[in-house]
């Protein structure tokens, strides 16, 4: 039998094993799909291509570019001049309690569930005995006719859209009454400061109870006001004053400028007129002496529902409860007073483990931090029962008005349908502890 040599030698004839191969790959590639073999296009292949749209510069399809409150937030910055801008959008000394708190909202990781039924999401809840048809409401923010002069007026009629609660603050530039009859459908609620002047504070309560506010807000974080160094350098006051760096600034953005003056100008509608910076507002108002016997003079007072804003401790929590609230709002002020404050989401477990020992039905709301409808999912899910908007209804306001703020309503709703998907929950109530961990923990 003869057996093929095979030679080291390069210039030796090759066998028919050797060109089995070659063979093979030249027939390979003459079987190459027509559909991958090059030629010149045709129009009627490019033409389907070509969808050119005209530019749009309206201010509908601005708001309708912005897929999350980041880029609210930048439209809103190009819009504001920077003093105003920068007192929403800062916080107290080095800003080290925004920051974390927004950070602690990244610091987690969502478990999600496989092969369930979420063809239909419902967000819909229950909130100190009513309905609100988002996990979500709009917390009280003061001078926010400063920000965007619709103001209180387009916070108040978007949340009324929506089927949401509106707080007004103290310190709005709408008054109760205004806001009660721009939308007198919503579900109004009013933040009360305590004032050193009980007949003050009374008189708000009354006015609040008769425009139909099923809900009183306190917030107690306050007795003196926070270092917000963003305001003390831009030499923020209330109204803005028109020096020449204003001036300057405004020439950068007419149409804030233009609405401001020409309309009603701002004033704190449920005060007195007042002319200062805000820090001396606050030291000069609002009462230092505050303790746990006040909250029993309002719950005897106030017939509604009555929550206690700024808690930052499990103990205060449960004190709250005990002297007559209905609901505490776990709340570092939106890192606007003390710098390196607890966070509200960190202590939501905390409280709800508490809560849950003391057999307690109080409702647990939070805020502080939350960006995006993925922000409110974790919160509920480790146990909040609701939650606060500030800053992103803000960036809303300050990017379009009225439209800015539905804007921003529905992209956190977009945000929370799509996280509940993929989360494999269909109602709020399937959410539980088990679908997020904060890592590190």
């Amino acid at each position: 039998m003869t057996q093929t040599v095979e030679s080291n030698n390069p210039e030796a004839p090759t066998t028919p094993r050797d060109t089995a191969p070659n063979r093979e790959a030249l027939a390979s590639a003459s079987r190459v799909p027509a559909a991958l073999k090059r030629r010149i296009p045709k129009y009627s292949d490019l033409a389907p291509l070509m969808q050119f749209k005209k530019p749009e510069f309206s201010r509908a399809a601005r708001l309708q570019r912005a897929s999350t409150i980041w880029d609210l937030r930048d439209m809103a910055k190009r819009r504001t001049p920077q003093a105003p801008f920068d007192y929403t959008d800062g916080a107290a000394e080095a800003e080290i309690t925004l920051r974390r708190a927004r950070e602690a909202f990244l610091d987690i990781e969502f478990r999600p569930g496989i092969l369930r039924n979420v063809s239909s999401i419902d967000l819909g809840t229950d909130i100190l005995g009513r309905p609100s048809r988002l996990p979500v409401g709009i917390a009280p923010t003061g001078f926010t006719r400063m920000m965007q002069s619709e103001g209180e007026y387009a916070g108040s009629q978007a949340a009324e859209a929506a089927g949401i609660p509106y707080t007004l603050s103290t310190m709005g530039t709408a008054s109760i009454e205004d806001v009660a009859e721009a939308a007198p459908n919503g579900r109004n609620w009013f933040q009360l400061y305590l004032w050193t002047d009980r007949d003050r504070s009374l008189e708000l309560i009354e006015r609040a109870a008769k425009a139909g506010n099923d809900t009183l807000m306190v917030t107690v974080d306050t007795a003196v006001a926070g270092a917000r160094l963003r305001d003390v350098r831009n030499g923020m006051t209330i109204p803005p004053a028109l020096t020449l760096k204003t001036v300057l600034d405004a020439s950068y953005r007419p149409a804030w400028w233009f609405n401001f003056l020409t309309h009603e100008p701002l004033t704190f509608a449920s005060l007195s007129r007042y002319t200062g910076t805000v820090a001396d507002l606050i030291n000069s108002m609002f009462d230092p002496t505050l303790t746990f016997e006040d909250l029993d003079w309002l719950r005897e007072t106030w017939k509604g529902k009555l929550v206690v804003k700024g808690v930052q401790t499990v103990d205060d929590a449960r004190k709250v409860v005990d002297h007559g609230a209905d609901g505490v709002v776990l709340s570092n002020h939106g890192g606007r007073q003390l710098d390196r404050a607890p966070i509200p989401f960190h202590l939501l477990p905390d409280v709800k483990e508490a809560f849950t020992k003391d057999n307690s039905d109080a409702a647990i709301i939070l805020d502080t931090g939350i960006m995006s409808g993925a922000d409110i999912i974790a919160a509920l899910a480790l146990g909040a029962d609701f939650t606060l908007i500030g800053r992103a209804y803000l960036y809303g306001l300050m990017a379009g008005g009225r439209a800015g703020v539905d804007r921003a309503i529905q992209i956190l709703e977009k945000d929370m349908t799509r996280t509940m998907a993929l989360l494999g929950v269909s109602k709020l109530s399937e959410l539980t502890p088990d679908h997020v961990r904060i890592l590190g923990k």
